[in-house]
């Protein structure tokens, strides 16, 4: 078994949900937005943001600023309440130095997941990512895959892992990628889907799986 691995990164390196919430808080405060506001917001980026969402916020709501402002505030907003446990970190540093190659593959726009893994530390201890909005595909897409298989200089021949706790993007995806499968728990699973080889409760998990050698 190759030692390459795939981590997603919302959910399941860092917490997007807290890290969203600071963030629209953030806006709600310096904009003065309404409750309704506040309120679509939360509903509208539960599962993702890009710019196109705060065109349409200006669009419902009163709002001054323009929309790419709005959104580059919230870029730095989320980068700046964004979090990766110390122990993640840590793990992901011995997968380093045990020679494995790691890699991170994000549905997302590209400003803001390149933002949070800068801020996290993250960026430095990964060989490559591959964000979907690189190349305006997402997981499960094997495109992305193949893509971020590439930024870490290896081939997804090779086979390897893919960690998350999408069951449709990360292990859907990784399935149709070649990839053993590493479920971290907490959406719900869908019965039409192949079963994780791995089903765990925290990414830290993964990472002793990973280290272990267990296949």
């Amino acid at each position: 078994m190759s030692r390459f691995a795939l981590f997603d990164l919302d959910g399941t390196l860092t917490d997007r949900q807290s890290a969203l919430s600071d963030a629209v808080t953030g806006l709600r405060a310096h904009h003065d937005l309404s409750p309704d506001a506040e309120q679509w917001l939360r509903t509208e980026l539960v599962d993702r943001a890009n710019a196109a969402d705060f065109v349409r916020l200006r669009e419902v709501f009163t709002v001054a600023a323009p929309a790419a402002q709005l959104w580059q505030e919230y870029v730095s907003l989320m980068a700046a309440a964004v979090t990766c446990r110390p122990q993640v970190l840590q793990g992901l540093a011995q997968l380093r130095a045990a020679a494995w190659t790691i890699g991170i593959i994000t549905n997302g726009a590209s400003d803001i997941q390149r933002a949070k893994l800068a801020a996290t530390g993250l960026a430095g201890l990964v060989d490559g990512v591959a964000v979907s909005g690189d190349l305006e595909i997402r997981k499960p897409a094997v495109g992305l895959f193949q893509l971020a298989a590439i930024r870490c200089g290896v081939s997804l021949s090779n086979g390897g892992w893919m960690v998350g706790d999408n069951p449709a993007g990360d292990i859907g995806g990784g399935h149709e990628a070649g990839l053993h499968t590493i479920w971290v728990r907490g959406r719900p699973w869908p019965g039409d889907l192949p079963a994780a080889h791995h089903v765990v409760n925290d990414v830290t998990d993964a990472i002793t799986i990973l280290l272990n050698g267990t296949e």
